[in-house]
């Protein structure tokens, strides 16, 4: 048990369960934010094209969702830095404000710069907010608890991704687009009211004496990092030769500035804190490099309609959630194992997808196939950000925080663009689909499957042997 949570339970009682006295309000409170980030995520995608019409601005349409990428990137940065120096409060409750006060600028908002610009900045505010609860993960729960809390966060995500979508159309359609900002912003005042509690009983004061030296050249790194990340993206809507070679100036920016943000081991799964956010990029990548693909399976090669074709995304969140709550029951030593057999259900799904867009199975078998590739997910992806918590410490916490979001965002944002690519050249008629479609999900899988050999390093780090970024950067 760390310092803060013996501060917080002078008793040495842990409490069995995430909504006991001691966690019930901030567990509700970090509960409830998450599900407005969730909601904000996908039912802004659903408004946006009525938003951008409205406004005359279907020209700057890409630039509300690459602007919000691009800052949330560096809110992560920014907030793992400041949570390491200072605790997670102060990051929190800007991260907050802006949150809120970039929903109502968007509501708002009379011209697409405006709409824009509050993106822009509730990019940044996601940013710190994620990142921080992390840290209030980490610092408020004891060990055995924290993979409940993250198998409840997993299922605060199913009912944003079931009725999120369908439900801003309706509010767009029958009252405006304005109303998918405007209505979110009151809730998420209320889910960060409820953590004040817990922010005044977590350790204030200066957690980490070197966290803020060379502050500004991580942020730097922060944001070579992400306009990376945009010349990758770019090669996923247009393929030309300057987008491919935007991409490869991308590709190398962005794996510099993650060699600077990561922890040293982390491409190798080194053990510890380093395989920890390895896992969660590479399953994230992964499974984000096939979900994208599967609407699209399901419409051209299926013929079904579009209710239909989102079926199999709305089952996978059922799955991926019922597979958080499995592994947040297990205990540590057991982690390595739901890591292997998460990342084999994913490859094996990933391998199914692939008949089916090369028609050697039917259609319809995604309904069954795609949602076993969300519990692979439920059970690896939560058992890596559970592993993190474990392995880090109350110093370093923020900054191991920030590190598992950025590989997840980078990875992520990599394997996107490489399957939208595939379906631009199907599209442009110089693939078939059956060929784009297939390979991506055929890429996916192997990469799952290699991934599985590296499970064992899903381990706590020796004595002395945990590692923290490059000496240039801190």
């Amino acid at each position: 048990m760390s310092v803060t949570e013996i501060a917080a339970n002078p008793a040495g009682g842990t409490g069995r369960s995430i909504f006991a006295a001691r966690y019930r309000v901030t567990t509700v409170g970090v509960l409830l934010l998450m599900t407005i980030i969730a909601f904000e995520a996908l039912a802004v995608a659903t408004a946006l094209p009525t938003a951008a019409r409205s406004l005359h601005g279907l020209a700057g349409y890409g630039w509300a969702f690459t602007g919000f990428l691009l800052t949330s990137v560096i809110g992560m940065v920014a907030s793992g830095l400041w949570s390491d120096r200072d605790g997670p409060r102060k990051p929190l409750l800007l991260g907050l404000a802006l949150f809120v006060g970039a929903l109502a600028v968007a509501a708002a908002a009379d011209t697409m710069t405006l709409l824009i610009l509050a993106r822009v900045v509730q990019g940044l505010a996601v940013g710190l907010l994620i990142t921080a609860m992390y840290v209030v993960m980490g610092d408020a729960y004891p060990d055995q608890l924290r993979p409940r809390m993250l198998a409840a966060l997993a299922t605060a995500w199913i009912v944003p991704g079931l009725v999120g979508p369908v439900l801003a159309g309706w509010v767009t359609e029958q009252l405006s687009w304005r109303w998918v900002f405007g209505g979110l912003a009151p809730f998420a005042a209320v889910g960060g009211l409820l953590l004040v509690p817990a922010l005044r009983r977590l350790a204030g004061g200066r957690r980490n004496q070197t966290a803020g030296t060379g502050g500004i050249r991580r942020l730097a790194f922060a944001v070579l990092t992400a306009a990376g990340i945009t010349g990758v993206a770019e090669l996923g809507q247009r393929q030309s030769g300057l987008t491919a070679v935007a991409a490869v100036a991308g590709l190398a920016a962005m794996g510099y500035g993650l060699y600077r943000l990561l922890p040293v081991g982390t491409a190798r799964f080194s053990a510890g804190v380093p395989a920890a956010i390895a896992f969660r990029g590479t399953l994230a990548g992964v499974f984000v490099g096939m979900e994208v693909l599967v609407p699209l399976t399901m419409s051209v090669q299926g013929h079904y309609s579009p209710t239909l074709t989102g079926l199999p995304l709305m089952l996978t969140a059922i799955t991926w959630a019922g597979a958080s709550q499995l592994q947040g029951r297990a205990s540590a030593v057991s982690r390595a194992s739901f890591v292997r057999l998460g990342l084999a259900l994913i490859a094996l799904a990933g391998a199914a997808m692939a008949l089916v867009a090369w028609q050697l199975l039917p259609a319809a078998a995604a309904f069954a196939v795609w949602p076993v590739a969300g519990a692979g997910a439920g059970f690896a992806l939560t058992t890596a950000s559970a592993a993190l918590m474990e392995y880090t410490n109350d110093a370093d916490r923020g900054s191991d925080s920030a590190s598992l979001q950025l590989a997840d965002s980078s990875l992520s944002a990599v394997t996107a663009a490489y399957s939208g690519a595939l379906v631009s050249l199907a599209a442009t008629g110089r693939l078939s689909y059956a060929t784009g479609l297939g390979i991506g999900f055929a890429s996916m899988a192997v990469l799952a499957a290699l991934a599985t050999s590296r499970a064992s390093r899903l381990r706590p780090a020796a004595a002395g042997d945990r590692v923290a970024v490059p000496e240039t950067v801190s």
